[in-house]
């Protein structure tokens, strides 16, 4: 697995780059937007690590992302970031990051982190998963329940897509809210209105109610 960080403070990029290797993982650094792009164009990564302040701007990384993924690329995207603010998450999430870490950090949990969003970036490459009646085809985004196709939202589809991925995993509602709706500030109430959605529209025993949360239905 290939990784990139893009960041521009040597103090953190360097003990990453340790971290990453040591973990027998390809690890490239790039200091600015201008080196990164020159990475990008010599070869391939499924992870990048990218800063959200770097010397080009304060939104760099954030136009980072978004271009890279208007190109076309399909791989994860970890923001680190010194922000904690609810509305910069959710302009994370929106430019094409697939998961946010705040500033500090410690670096058991961003190679937890790193683990997760290689693991489910090796799933998602898959043309489709099949769970029992359920369905997912992840290029074309579309969710089939005992061969009926259901139209389902961004949202939605991301809530069932991780179920699919992750079949013996119980969620919570409060890291689904995290995930899915951070700038939600009902608690987890939204949450279970999007449960209470996907079993209308797709089946009720879709994701079932367990101690802790959720978890998909038996296949």
């Amino acid at each position: 697995m290939r990784i990139l960080i893009v960041e521009d403070e040597p103090d953190l990029a360097t003990p990453l780059l340790e971290l990453l290797r040591r973990d027998r993982y390809e690890a490239e650094w790039a200091s600015d937007v201008t080196v990164a792009y020159e990475r990008l164009a010599g070869a391939e990564f499924d992870l990048l690590v990218l800063d959200i302040m770097l010397p080009e701007g304060e939104d760099a990384g954030l136009e980072l992302a978004a271009n890279v993924r208007g190109a076309g690329y399909a791989g994860q995207i970890l923001f680190l970031t010194a922000r904690d603010a609810v509305a910069d998450r959710v302009r994370g999430l929106d430019a094409g990051g697939d998961d946010y870490l705040v500033k500090p950090f410690s670096f058991q949990e961003f190679l937890a982190r790193v683990r997760a969003l290689l693991r489910r970036g090796a799933q998602t490459r898959q043309a489709h998963v099949i769970r029992g009646p359920l369905r997912v085809e992840f290029d074309s985004r579309r969710v089939f329940w005992d061969g009926r196709d259901i139209r389902l939202s961004d949202r939605e589809f991301g809530i069932v897509e991780l179920f699919a991925l992750n079949p013996e995993k119980v969620y919570s509602a409060a890291s689904l809210r995290d995930r899915f709706f951070p700038e939600a500030d009902s608690g987890s109430q939204v949450v279970r209105v999007y449960i209470w959605q996907l079993r209308n529209k797709v089946a009720e025993d879709l994701l079932l109610t367990v101690p802790g949360g959720y978890r998909l239905g038996p296949e």
